[in-house]
């Protein structure tokens, strides 16, 4: 059993609301979202697209269908889904999902 080891990655202020942010998280890039405003629910996930290789995700259009959100890739359009990182064209291709949460006015990532 491991245990979550959070680390404080920014304010809730930082945070743009219905978007993304960049982060680094130790070694690699990641996106966090916050897609409702009007709720405490938070999403961290891969930045770097697996089709184009660049470092864009955090700058995708945040999608919502039937509860799910979902992040459209900003070159080739494809939508990964916030929750668990799943392509919705190509479900084989997953990217790397984190747990994130508000701890007060903070925002933390948690690592394993």
């Amino acid at each position: 059993m491991s245990t979550i080891k959070w680390q404080d990655i920014c304010a809730r202020e930082d945070l743009v609301p219905g978007s993304g942010v960049a982060v680094k998280l130790a070694n690699t890039a990641a996106a966090l979202y916050w897609p409702d405003p009007e709720s405490p629910q938070l999403f961290a996930m891969a930045h770097k697209d697996p089709f184009s290789q660049a470092e864009v995700l955090a700058w995708g259009l945040l999608c919502e269908a039937s509860g799910e959100w979902s992040v459209a890739a900003p070159l080739y359009k494809q939508h990964f889904r916030l929750s668990d990182g799943v392509c919705l064209e190509q479900p084989e291709v997953v990217l790397p999902t984190w747990p994130v949460r508000f701890n007060g006015e903070r925002v933390e990532v948690g690592l394993s």
